[in-house]
């Protein structure tokens, strides 16, 4: 592995950020230009922890053996992105006891109503309905948890998720007002561009990780040759005019693509593609995206190849989440009045 592993130590006066994700499925384009690629300057201001959000994928049944081969997956795909170990703190939420302990006690400062309200849990009792488990329905609470035991300030959340930071609000906001001031009351991230990455195929719905329609969705680790392909097929409309709006959703998700890949305006985009049609544009989009992933792809394969420095980066990371964590638990255990350990 050629980046270095070691957690530096952090400064204490920082504001923390906290994000995650599961490592389930794979890894799209529309994760790293929607979050990764957000979260890689924040280090320079922030304590930045990102996790790997495992307890939370199983509220899905899992394949075991594929899901730690996932951990490793997205961990090394995550350095290969350009989070910085040294700079970063990365671990698995599983690794971390202080998650699920948090989680049981903000369980009792929960609502019954405000969790029935989530929509997230409506659809993936739809989506599983033959497993409709405590766990989907408490998915909020381990949430909360993940969040305020880091005294994260602010969540760079994508919009499917801000229903979830907003009940985490609400829920800190009700502890704090009973016992004062245990956790930071977190604020959205949300970047303006590129947080939400549509799928090429249905372009009114988010790129999937877990999408059964292969041509819906950029892979991080496709060869590069398919993402041509898949971009190439991609739909657009019959117009045939480089434009955003709300009429023609498949152009406007790859002029996204195209302005996080290069940082262009929409509407330099619009001025270069003027009168030439879907074909030049398509290719341009093609170019951006092979360009961001044949160096990522390299460096990936290096990494994921030392699996003893990928155990080594959740193993300090871990340590290095647990001394935040853990003094935000004892905090929360004390003002509660349970028996210090």
């Amino acid at each position: 592995m050629t980046q270095s592993i070691e957690v530096n130590e952090r400064t204490q006066h920082r504001p923390v950020v906290l994000s995650g994700i599961q490592p389930s499925g794979r890894l799209t384009l529309g994760n790293y230009l929607g979050a990764i690629k957000n979260w890689l300057p924040l280090s320079e201001h922030y304590d930045c922890h990102y996790m790997l959000a495992d307890l939370h994928t199983i509220t899905v049944r899992q394949d075991p053996v594929v899901l730690r081969e996932h951990c490793y997956e997205f961990l090394a795909l995550y350095i290969a992105c350009g989070l910085d170990p040294a700079q970063n703190v990365l671990f698995v939420q599983s690794h971390v006891a202080a998650h699920a302990q948090l989680a049981w006690v903000l369980n009792c400062y929960t609502q019954m109503g405000e969790l029935a309200r989530m929509t997230q849990f409506k659809d993936k009792s739809a989506k599983h309905a033959d497993n409709i488990n405590v766990g989907l329905y408490d998915y909020p609470a381990l949430m909360a948890a993940d969040i305020l035991l880091y005294q994260a300030s602010e969540v760079p959340v994508g919009g499917d998720q801000k229903q979830h930071l907003e009940l985490t609000r609400d829920i800190a906001e009700r502890f704090n007002n009973l016992y004062g001031k245990v956790f930071t009351v977190p604020e959205p991230m949300i970047p303006p561009v590129g947080a939400r990455i549509m799928g090429l195929q249905e372009p009114t719905a988010k790129m999937s990780k877990s999408d059964n329609a292969e041509t819906n969705s950029i892979y991080l680790l496709d060869p590069v040759d398919k993402v041509v392909r898949k971009l190439r097929r991609a739909v657009t409309d019959s117009e045939a005019v480089v434009r955003a709006g709300d009429d023609k959703p498949g152009v406007t998700n790859l002029m996204s693509i195209l302005s996080a890949c290069t940082g262009e305006s929409f509407a330099a985009i619009e001025a270069r593609f003027a009168g030439q049609g879907y074909g030049p544009f398509k290719q341009a989009v093609a170019d951006a995206v092979v360009a961001i992933l044949e160096p990522m792809q390299a460096r990936y394969k290096d990494i994921r190849e030392d699996t003893a420095g990928l155990r080594r980066v959740l193993r300090e990371g871990a340590e290095a989440a647990r001394t935040k964590a853990d003094a935000t638990l004892a905090r929360v255990h004390e003002v509660l009045g349970l028996l210090p350990q």
